[in-house]
């Protein structure tokens, strides 16, 4: 293979850039299997240039030399059986690399959910601190000032374009590490010149496993139970907030993020529908041609089982496979300004096949991926190298639209062969956005917890240092602006705008296709379109806390459940062994001999507390919770102080202890037809005195097995997902999301609806073939319904998704009211 590369690099300084492809057709292909992936909290506070700790100081030259912690051999690696890389085995061979070669360091960017070193391998000729100090600037300068960097001569002469490889996301897709490797061992030892010539112009940069707790586990998610790869506009775990940091930190031209498994091997770009905040002319044409160009280099490598690879965009009909999410590594990465694949090895050996096929064979698919990945790399340093001013010019050009406030290109048919109106989604992008603080905002938690997000991923935001109008409406000093006039205004508009919905463009879609920040995430933010954006400020690095205690000494203490944080600082109050009390209208009191420890969770959490209008109320005790429940909503509720204990039928079945328990929360892996005769009575005395939380399908047959509410749940389709509007009871929240919604109907006494589905916002909602479970079927009905069960306990039961992926982080304070609403039936 090493022929192949040195070829592909010769035709760096010879081979003109790539500005069009060959005309292809289209072909029709089937679908891809869908799943509801976990995945999901909030990014801690930090300063937007604040980088992992681990990282060395950014004065250092090439090579940063670092000595591995070095993992206990484990045999049960699950890698192993395949003949590739055990986890173990990276840390002495990437030290062993750093002994002998000048060109290769190695970067411990974060760690795993189960403790694992998450390496960043980066590859290029050495640098004194001056020059990579120069490196830098220029790569600031592209996103700060990139008119100027346009003119400047030496840096799109000399600046190395960086390249970005990240493998074994999905911890039992493996050979990405394993054909990673290769590369990496030869562009580190090889003696050749042009080697040396390309790691003069370029860095290479692999982190090797981006899901180490999956790759010895063998399993797709990480060791708290969430797919990474469909994390990461939430950026909920340590291994996708590492990831993030690293894109930021690298600024690449190419991304490429290697899965499996798709028979004949899969290389993006994506069908329609495209992300509309995209600029899209300057992603699709490069994406097409190094798609093209990968193709070709698999189809070298003279495996039947690669012999025909599927690029979606030329052979997919729109949604199988889209481009829609900013959810996934790939189109992540576009926000930064990276042309970005996901590719997908062809030949399986995980799950069913890991067990049932013979270790020979194993070994046989994992070597011709392990081929297809080296192949895939090769090809895009090689497409790099031809190309590397064009990709300069293409990410210069990138933030200074952004900065420029340009709207987005009218792409014409044939734009790249194949183009036309179905690739065509586009937005309008609004001036600003501006996060009022005051008697403006329902939550300062939730404004906080916004804005320290956004900072996280590099969206620039500005805090007012006086009152400012915009638009016509006041606004008081403290408030916060994001003036979309920056390089990277495409992903702050992802995150706040609306979102689109899609029901009507394309048959189906990959995954979901709404995540609205703005309109899940619990604080209140405006949308400015008219008018100049003019505001005097400063830059955010962080969120200014927000917690208070306003009421007078002596006075008890009054907090509203506006979001998640008031739970847990409620949570927090209650471990505590204080007696608060819980009003009609859901607000909690608590006394004002307990004054200073609502100061201390006041601060701590960011939570306001006001005066108690009146007193009384029932009192609330810290409930304990038997949750039988998915990884997203388990560490919801955890995050929000609850004392979860996890069940299922299972774990019903040995014996577990009801007694203790307040609420039972079923949304996951139980079934009251399959308990055993012991855990049924168990459960059955349960109903009797505790409350009962359900969500989706699992919850709503829960309820029918078992008698809670007398209330007939209808599922939606399956497949329909996104951001909802809803009519609610308590008039707090004007919006939910859902993913395989349920009504209900036929309420029967002791029942009420708590909230309604008014319409579909932003994702995709279809009726079925037969006409039943769409959004006009929807419209109306109850989303959540509460009442008390005949058994005796209360029971609030759920037919949005208020948990999903550790996201909709706004919503959860419905759940801890349902919580506390259904404990506190029990009185004692």
């Amino acid at each position: 293979m090493r022929s192949v590369l040195l070829s592909l690099l010769l035709l760096a300084t010879t081979t003109p850039p790539v500005t069009a492809a060959p005309d292809v057709g289209r072909a029709d292909q089937p679908g891809n299997g869908r799943e509801r992936n976990q995945v999901a909290a909030v990014d801690p506070p930090r300063d937007a240039s604040a980088r992992n700790a681990d990282w060395p100081a950014a004065n250092l030259g090439y090579p940063r030399h670092t000595r591995l912690r070095v993992h206990p051999e484990d045999p049960s690696d699950r890698a192993i059986k395949l003949g590739l890389a055990p986890y173990h085995s990276l840390a002495p061979r990437l030290d062993d690399l750093q002994r002998r070669s000048d060109r290769v360091s190695v970067e411990v960017v974060g760690r795993s959910t189960a403790g694992r070193d998450l390496y960043l391998v980066t590859l290029t000729a050495p640098e004194s601190p001056a020059e990579a100090r120069r490196q830098d600037a220029w790569r600031e300068k592209i996103e700060d000032d990139p008119v100027a960097a346009r003119r400047d001569v030496l840096l799109r002469t000399l600046y190395k374009a960086p390249v970005w490889i990240n493998a074994n996301i999905h911890g039992d897709e493996w050979e990405g590490t394993d054909g990673a490797l290769r590369v990496v061992e030869e562009l580190a030892l090889a003696a050749d010149q042009p080697t040396r010539d390309f790691l003069r112009r370029h860095r290479v940069h692999a982190t090797l496993s981006a899901n180490p707790d999956g790759r010895v586990a063998g399993t797709r998610s990480n060791a708290g139970g969430f797919d990474l790869n469909r994390d990461f506009v939430t950026s909920s775990q340590p291994e996708t907030r590492a990831l993030r940091d690293v894109v930021q930190r690298v600024q690449p031209l190419l991304v490429l993020d290697e899965h499996g498994y798709v028979a004949n091997t899969l290389i993006e770009p994506t069908t329609p529908p495209h992300g509309q905040n995209h600029d899209l002319d300057l992603h699709l044409r490069h994406g097409y041609a190094g798609g093209l160009r990968m193709e070709d280099a698999v189809q070298g490598l003279g495996h039947p089982e690669a012999a025909t690879p599927e690029i979606p965009f030329r052979d997919y009909e729109p949604g199988v496979w889209d481009g829609w999410a900013p959810i996934y590594t790939a189109q992540y990465s576009m926000y930064h300004g990276a042309v970005a694949y996901t590719i997908e090895i062809p030949l399986r050996v995980n799950r069913n096949d890991y067990v049932t096929q013979p270790v020979a064979e194993l070994r046989r698919r994992a070597a011709i991926n392990t081929d297809v990945v080296e192949a895939t790399i090769r090809s895009a340093l090689g497409y790099v190298a031809e190309n590397r001013t064009a990709l300069v010019d293409n990410q210069i050009e990138v933030f200074r639209r952004g900065h420029a406030g340009e709207p987005l290109r009218a792409l014409p048919d044939g734009f790249v062969p194949g183009f036309g109106p179905e690739d065509r989604y586009t937005t309008e992008f609004p001036l600003a956005y501006v996060v009022p603080v005051g008697e403006a905002q329902r939550s300062g938690p939730a404004a906080a917890r916004l804005v320290d997000h956004l900072v996280a991923h590099d969206v620039r935001v500005k805090r007012a240092d006086r009152p400012f109008a915009l638009a016509g409406r006041e606004y008081p000093a403290g408030s916060y602006v994001v003036d979309l006039r920056q390089p990277k205004r495409a992903l702050a508009n992802v995150m706040l705008e609306a979102g689109r919905d899609l029901s009507d463009d394309v048959p189906t879609m990959y995954d979901i296709s709404g995540w609205s920040h703005r309109l899940l995430w619990g604080a209140s933010v405006d949308v400015v379109r008219d008018g100049p954006v003019d505001v005097r400020g400063h830059d955010v690095a962080a969120a200014s806390p927000t917690g208070s205690v306003r009421a007078g000494p002596g006075r008890d203490l009054a907090l509203s459940l506006v979001d998640g944080k008031d739970a847990a600082a409620v949570n927090d109050l209650l471990g505590r062994g204080l007696d608060l009390r819980r009003q009609d209208d859901g607000t909690i009191v608590v006394p004002a001999s307990a004054r200073p420890a609502a100061e201390e969770v006041s601060d701590r959490y960011g939570v306001r507390f006001t005066a108690a209008e009146q007193p009384g109320g029932v009192p609330l005790r810290r409930p304990v919770v038997a949750a039988a429940v998915a990884s997203d909503e388990l560490k919801a509720l955890r995050d929000m102080g609850f004392d979860v204990r996890p069940v299922s039928t299972a774990v019903l079945d040995a014996g577990f202890d009801l007694a203790a328990v307040d609420v039972l929360v079923v949304s996951s892996g139980l079934r009251y037809d399959r308990l055993n005769a012991a855990a049924r009575a168990a459960v059955d005395a349960f109903l009797t005195r505790g409350g009962v939380v359900t969500r989706g399908a699992t919850g709503a047959r829960f309820n029918a097995d078992a008698g809670v509410l007398p209330v007939r749940a209808v599922a939606g389709r399956e497949d329909a997902n996104g951001v909802v509007s809803v009519v609610d009871g308590t008039g707090a929240v004007d919006h939910s999301f859902v993913y395989a919604p349920h009504w209900f109907t036929d309420l029967g006494p002791g029942v009420e609806a708590r909230q309604r589905y008014r319409d579909l916002v932003a994702g995709h909602w279809t009726a079925r073939p037969d006409g039943t479970g769409g959004q006009e079927e929807a419209a109306g009905q109850a989303a959540v319904v509460a009442g008390t069960s005949p058994r005796g306990g209360r029971a609030v039961l759920f037919g949005t998704e208020p948990l999903f992926r550790d996201h909709p982080k706004g919503l959860y304070r419905q759940v801890a009211d349902a919580i506390y609403r259904t404990a506190g039936a029990r009185g004692d």
